[in-house]
């Protein structure tokens, strides 16, 4: 399906209303939920004489409303000629060191240019399972950089699969936060998304799985301002380290759903420069999903996170 323009003259007795209560009111011409062209509004493709509108608009009789309805993604994933550091290869698995800024499967918003696309062109992947994922048995946040593994067999998939959910991964990250935590602590919660924003995550929820992280402290800046740690999950909740730690007032920096902008000006201006969570998937170990063979992998931080660490260490 290609993309479309549709346009709308507006009668006088839709005058007041909102512009996307009335474009949800011809669904049959519109074919898209009211929520979805709230996010057409957001990204700027609801127009009213040539100019962009937010979903609250108030309609005036005569308007003309324009709405460019972008192509849905497509069904499959195809491959497609991206740069990939691969760590680890075999007829099973790859082991990937994801850049931060790579989104790992298409999805709303990035039907192409992702890993999986990458390892589309990289490798062969069997997996039917689910076509814009092949492969995919865990993922990590679009500004998170580090190791990921991908099944390239129906057999390597599920193996992979049941571990992660037995819990029975090694997966280590190092963070940049504001403010030190403990020495050592362990965050033991419910998990679940936000009760009133359905975007975010918590663990201030009465309702939801186990979600537990354990910290260290290794380095702490400018008289507790900021510190290094490190994360080792038990479980591998969506976003967990930056919930945890944010919840429990130590926030990444950078983090631009979570997080906040640093008090102290040094640490907030090494933030600012950053540009994106300060967190890093450094260690991933497993049992090789056929062979059995215990494999653990490790990845410094990339050049932007150890600018940072190195500015921030300069503050001592």
């Amino acid at each position: 399906m290609t993309a479309r323009v549709l346009s709308f003259d507006v009668h006088a007795h839709e005058a007041g209303e909102r512009v996307d209560r009335m474009l949800a009111a011809r669904a049959e011409d519109v074919t898209l939920s009211r929520s979805a062209l709230a996010k057409l509004c957001d990204e700027g493709r609801v127009t009213v004489r040539g100019v962009a509108v937010k979903a609250s608009y108030k309609l005036r009789a005569g308007d003309v409303v324009t709405v460019d309805v972008p192509p849905p993604p497509p069904s499959t994933a195809v491959p497609e000629d991206i740069p990939l550091t691969v760590v680890f290869e075999d007829r099973d698995l790859l082991v990937v060191d994801k850049p931060a800024g790579l989104v790992v499967h298409p999805a709303k918003g990035h039907a192409s240019g992702t890993l999986v696309n990458a390892v589309l062109h990289h490798a062969e992947v069997d997996d039917d399972e689910d076509p814009l994922r092949p492969g995919i048995v865990h993922r990590i946040d679009r500004f998170t950089s580090g190791l990921l593994v991908v099944a390239k067999t129906p057999e390597a998939r599920e193996a992979l699969i049941a571990r992660f959910r037995a819990h029975d991964i090694e997966r280590s990250y190092v963070a940049l936060t504001e403010l030190t935590p403990p020495a050592q602590i362990t965050y033991e919660t419910l998990y679940n998304r936000h009760p009133t924003d359905r975007v975010r995550f918590s663990s201030k929820v009465r309702e939801g799985k186990r979600a537990c992280t354990h910290v260290t402290l290794l380095e702490s800046y400018a008289g507790g301002a900021a510190s290094y740690v490190r994360c080792r999950l038990e479980t591998g909740r969506t976003h967990q380290i930056r919930v945890h730690l944010s919840e429990a007032g130590f926030p990444l920096l950078g983090d631009a759903v979570y997080g906040r902008r640093a008090r102290e000006p040094r640490v907030r201006a090494i933030a600012e420069a950053l540009g994106r969570q300060a967190l890093h998937a450094e260690v991933l170990g497993f049992e090789h999903p056929t062979t059995g063979r215990a494999l653990r992998f490790e990845s410094a931080p990339p050049e932007d996170f150890a600018r940072a660490l190195a500015g921030l260490r300069a503050l001592r």
